[in-house]
């Protein structure tokens, strides 16, 4: 005789009865039982995604390095030359950080460019794997800094040579760091967004 208190209690399935196929639900591990949301999915940068930053950020570090020894080479100091439009090719020096700021500071930036290099290191090593863009925005970041931070140790000072007339003249590492935070910025945003619309979208029957 079955006792009260077990009336209405649903039990598992046996899975021993001929022909039974297992009661496996979406959102549940394949037990039926364990629900997925409590599974821990790693979110670690993977080797190829170490690699792709690495990459990236060498040839962004290159890249800035290569246009600084073509203007240093062909334009005297303060000497610029005339694009188009508002562009000019202007050879300057910067003591400081991008478009001019923190001017004459060049041991603090220094500290500060290598902390949030390594910052952006360990952030990558925990979550690499959270959006394919990450290794192209973090990148172009580190190496722009990378670049930015080679010349200051070594010269005291970083060469800009992209002059707007409107805007302190910069050069590509500092072109290369915007990117990179925007791209980051937008990745960031995205992801976040992914949950809120799932979570708003309305529950099928």
């Amino acid at each position: 005789m079955t006792d009260d208190a077990d009336a209405g209690v649903a039990r598992p399935a046996d899975r021993s009865r001929p022909g039974h196929s297992p009661d496996v639900r979406v959102g549940s591990a394949t037990d039926g039982l364990t629900p997925i949301a409590g599974a821990q999915r790693s979110l670690a940068a993977s080797p190829a995604q170490w690699l792709a930053l690495a990459a990236i950020a060498a040839a962004a570090l290159a890249a800035d390095q290569l246009t600084k020894r073509v203007v240093t080479a062909n334009l005297q100091l303060d000497e610029g030359l005339h694009v188009v439009g508002p562009l000019w090719i202007h050879h300057v020096r910067n003591s400081g950080i991008a478009f001019g700021l923190f001017a004459s500071a060049t041991a603090v930036v220094a500290v500060l460019t290598g902390g949030a290099i390594a910052w952006m290191l360990a952030y990558f090593g925990r979550s690499g794997a959270r959006h394919p863009v990450l290794p192209i925005a973090l990148g172009l970041v580190i190496g722009g800094s990378l670049s930015n931070l080679l010349d200051r140790v070594r010269l005291g000072y970083v060469t800009d040579f992209i002059d707007l007339r409107y805007w302190p003249a910069f050069n590509l590492a500092d072109s290369f760091i915007v990117i990179g935070v925007g791209i980051l910025l937008a990745a960031l945003l995205d992801v976040d967004r992914v949950p809120r619309r799932l979570r708003d979208a309305p529950a099928r029957r």
